[in-house]
């Protein structure tokens, strides 16, 4: 046996009978062959030469990737790519919303597709940020046209990576802590009554009082997190190999909340003979979480410091006060309906675990000379197990310190416990045939092949049960009597199974690229799409593009001029959105009434309660764009410059049912278009000083700009109603009205100073004297028009130094934390100090409101800012010994400072909330709006290196 195979012979030994390995990191410096990636740029089914392509992709290298030490990649290059908006919350476990080149759906989503070795997903939360090698954005349409229907928010392509060269084994580990990068100062106990008693014109409430609770300080702590992850790489003459493990664990800054990730990742491929090569990905990652609802920080904000989180009696301190002294007791009067924040996390009772794998196995065969065959099959199956257990009783004794266990109802019951189990798989297949060749000064490839996926479809089991007893594991109960238990009321389903949409597609694309002399372009693709999501005679679409383009710096005439690298190009593509509410069934499934006169039925029927329109087909989007590509000064100053037009012409809307049909539900019709205009600009100067500084200094900056242009008014659209307070009021609106407006802007009544009592006053817009419903208007949007990003690098010897900054302009944010607010609960301190008296008719804030505010500008603020994201500095120890080639220590400070208008917490608000996933990033639901949001966090870490 040859010593390279018997090498490899013992590795795999090693991989799948177990290990025990120091923690070992490559250094930079020993993989060279990684940095030549940023040359090529994936485009879907293949690469290409950066030179020579002709369409609109960002790439990231590795090394950006894992430089900011975060759960999810996607928020490590906010900020690192021209044209892509990224809102991150730092809720562990939470998903970035990721928005490409603006947004153009209601209902259509806006996750871009995840392409991840090949296989489709729809987020990459399951990815060790340490296993990718490649970070691809495609952003103009003739580069998303070859993913067809699943393209309309964007496509993300990323490779992990693959073992080379010699054996390697990396261990990188890190340990951080956090805390908020903000916060708001309340108003103290003294301050608190002060402006309540105003309020109320009594002095009901003694300034003097025994407590002065700070609510935040006491449901939050010093977050901690810690990482590990070991990678075991390299090749032989038969195989490449690549074996990693992670774990990320954290102990969030709300008090009760952990979070624990675990990634297991092999990629692996094999020469099975000459011309033939067999590739081999698989990744498990386990999930565990403590989530909880982030109505706490709502509630600390609200809570009244008067109220103490225990009293001595050691029971939960509430608002209630003795009316005879005005100070905090046990009996008397409430003076706000507002929870014990400590109290609500100690009963929050939630856990979840979920499980996700995926794999795929590629065939690569080289039929003849410049002819390759490449078929790949990928999958994934997810399993995701949750419960919530609320111990009833308890907390209804708690909730009042002078409650007693015989006023509780002998009906209610004692315990719940909500079990949901949730499961999917999805597949995909593709074959597809790779021609290349060069004849003289021509230069072709052609990619033709074929597509089937499958998504089964979330398959969902719901069960509520009552009087569980309480114990410390609720995943696995024994002596209970689950059937006899079942629990149902008006609002809870004892049992219930949603079975999900299941979808199928089949697909023919090809793609032809083509160059001539080295300086002209030509580039085309289409795809022709199948999906059992639309009905018969719609299910299919074909998705073209064509693009072109022009190094003009290979002419003659600029040889040797003062342009390193020249290239115009330019393209126009369309593509198609299938993720629209459309597979349904247009009779009430199961549903029978009575048909006849008086109260004597005639006879049982079903009845149709959903129309269907005939000519429902595709969202279709068109985009055009142009684009110039620069190096000078010996490519030391490189840059680009976007242009685009996008728009989709053929909005899927629901569509209010006439009076008279018999008809109840919404359905769906082509109501309306969407455009988003933009330009993208990006600029990075990289030198070297002597034989040992580097650095590069890089800046893009991007303009969108998003607007609802048309909408069919022979039909009655759906209204939706959105950006809910949880209180009554709502935010949002969209309907026909909206037209001329960006998607998710705010609907409010124009505040206009105050009246003779203090109170805030709104502009009569439709001047009928009185203010209703018709004075509201459109106001900005929460998505932001400009984006600006700043990254700089640095290495002397072996220090290394790098810094970056995000910034987001244009955009509005709803203060949902005051705007919520009801008598007797807690202001800012801004707000207690300065609002309206007799004698203080010039004041910031208006007098304390008797009734819950209404929506208005008052309480929407500018949302810009810039933040730095992360300062890191390392330092190498370069061939420490024979067995080890390097050790780098490394610190990195992570959003240390911000600089913003918006007056809470944050501005980044993506509308992340841990029990509703669906309304991340939904510009009808609560993205833009600080209420039960998580705070920005700032996190300082520290890190090691090791490679072996």
């Amino acid at each position: 046996m040859r010593q390279s195979d018997l090498k490899y012979s013992s590795l795999i030994a090693v991989l799948y009978f177990g290990m025990n390995v120091n923690a070992q990191v490559t250094p930079k410096d020993t993989v060279p062959k990684e940095q030549k990636i940023e040359e090529v740029v994936m485009i879907g089914y293949g690469s290409r030469k950066k030179v020579d392509n002709t369409t609109s992709i960002s790439s990231i290298s590795a090394e950006e990737v894992t430089r900011t030490k975060v759960l999810n990649a996607s928020q490590a290059i906010q900020g690192k790519a021209a044209g892509v908006q990224i809102i991150a919350s730092d809720a562990p476990g939470s998903t970035p919303t990721v928005t490409i080149r603006g947004l153009g759906t209601v209902l259509g989503g806006r996750t871009p597709l995840f392409v991840v070795d090949g296989m489709f997903t729809d987020n990459i939360n399951n990815i060790n940020s340490n296993d990718i090698l490649t970070y691809d954005i495609l952003k103009d349409a003739a580069a998303l046209a070859i993913y067809g229907n699943r393209a309309a928010n964007g496509v993300v392509i990323i490779t992990t990576k693959s073992g080379k060269g010699k054996l390697s084994v990396s261990y990188d580990g890190l340990i951080g802590i956090r805390n908020p990068l903000r916060t708001i100062k309340m108003a103290n106990a003294s301050e608190f009554a002060t402006y309540n008693n105003a309020g109320s014109k009594s002095d009901y409430l003694n300034p003097n009082q025994p407590y002065n609770t700070d609510w935040f300080k006491e449901i939050t702590r010093t977050g901690i997190y810690n990482q590990h992850n070991v990678s075991i790489s390299g090749s032989s003459e038969a195989a490449k190999y690549f074996f990693s493990f992670g774990n990320y664990e954290e102990e969030s800054i709300l008090k009760g909340t952990n979070y624990n990730r675990t990634t297991i990742r092999t990629n692996n491929e094999f020469k099975i003979a000459k011309g033939i090569r067999l590739s081999q990905t698989l990744s498990a990652t386990f999930t565990n979480d403590t989530p909880k609802s982030f109505g706490a920080f709502t509630n600390a904000y609200k809570q009244s410091p008067l109220v103490p989180v225990y009293y001595p009696n050691g029971r939960y301190g509430q608002p209630i006060f003795d009316k005879s002294n005005g100070n905090i007791g046990y009996e008397g009067g409430r003076f706000n309906n507002v929870g014990n924040p400590v109290m609500q996390l100690d009963y929050d009772n939630q856990q979840g675990k979920n499980f996700l794998l995926q794999g795929g196995v590629k065939l690569d065969i080289d039929i003849v000379k410049d002819l390759k065959f490449t078929s790949q099959f990928s999958g994934e199956y997810n399993n995701y197990k949750y419960y919530n257990f609320v111990n009833s009783k308890a907390f209804w004794l708690d909730s009042d310190p002078m409650r007693t266990e015989s006023q509780y109802s002998s009906t209610s019951p004692i315990t719940r416990l909500t079990n949901r189990s949730q499961n999917y798989y999805n597949w995909l297949l593709n074959n597809y045939l790779t021609y290349t060749k060069k004849v003289g000064n021509h230069d072709i490839e052609v990619v033709v092949g074929t597509e089937a996926s499958v998504k089964n479809g979330l398959e969902t089991l719901i069960i509520n049960r009552k009087n569980v007893p309480v114990s410390k594991d609720y995943w696995n109960l024994s002596g209970v009597d689950y059937y006899g238990n079942l629990y149902s009321d008006n609002d809870t389903k004892a049992l219930e199974s949603i079975q999900g949409n299941r979808n199928t597609t089949i697909s023919y694309f090809g793609r032809f690229q083509y160059k001539f002399m080295n300086r002209y372009l030509l580039s085309g693709t289409v795809r022709r799409d199948g999906s059992s999501q639309f009905a018969d005679g719609h299910k299919w679409g074909t998705f073209p593009s064509f693009g072109a383009g022009w190094i003009i710096s290979e002419e003659e005439f600029m040889k040797d001029g003062f342009f390193n690298m020249l290239k115009l190009r330019g393209g126009w593509g369309r593509i198609g959105n299938q993720n629209v509410p459309l597979n349904y069934l247009p009779l009430s499934a199961g549903a029978t009434y009575n048909y006849g006169f008086g109260s004597s039925p005639v006879s049982n029927g079903v009845t149709v309660n959903k129309s269907y329109d005939p000519d429902l087909g595709w969202e279709v989007t068109q985009e055009s764009s142009l684009g110039l590509d620069f190096g000078i000064l010996n490519n030391r100053l490189t840059g680009t410059f976007d242009i685009y037009n996008r728009k989709t012409k053929n909005l899927i809307l629901g569509v209010v049912p006439y009076l008279g049909t018999g008809i109840s539900e919404v359905n769906y019709s082509h109501m309306g278009s969407v455009v988003n205009k933009g330009a993208e600009v990006s600029f990075n100067w990289a030198d070297k000083v002597g034989e040992d500084f580097t650095y590069s200094v890089g800046a893009n900056y991007s303009y969108n700009n998003n607007k609802l242009v048309s909408m069919n008014l022979s039909k009655p659209v759906s209204q939706i109603i959105g950006g809910n307070l949880g209180n009554g009021i709502d935010t949002k609106i969209f309907n026909a009205s909206a037209v001329g407006y960006a998607l998710g802007s705010f609907y409010l009544y124009e505040a206009d100073g105050y009246d003779a009592n203090g109170n805030l006053k709104f502009k009569d817009l439709n001047g009928n004297g009185v203010t209703d419903g018709g004075d509201r208007r459109f106001f900005d949007s929460y998505i932001p028009k400009s984006t600006l990003g700043v990254n700089v690098s640095m290495a002397y010897k072996n220090w290394d130094f790098a810094l970056n900054g995000y910034g987001a302009f244009g955009f509005k944010v709803y203060n949902g934390k005051k705007a919520q607010r009801n008598g007797g609960e807690n202001v800012e301190a801004s707000v207690a100090n300065n609002f309206w008296t007799p004698t203080n008719t010039n004041a910031a804030n208006p007098v304390n409101p008797a009734n819950i505010p209404i929506a208005s500008t008052f309480y929407l603020e500018d949302g810009d800012y810039f933040r730095i994201n992360n300062i890191s500095v390392g330092y190498t120890f370069k061939n420490v010994t024979e067995y080890m080639r390097s050790i780098k220590l490394y610190v990195s400070a992570i959003n240390p400072f911000v600089f913003q208008k918006y007056s809470g917490y944050s501005s980044e608000l993506s509308g992340y909330n841990p029990t509703d996933t669906t309304a991340e990033g939904d510009p009808y639901k609560r993205a833009g709006i600080e209420l039960d949001a998580y705070p920005t966090l700032r996190s300082f870490v520290f890190g090691v290196n090791l490679n072996f």
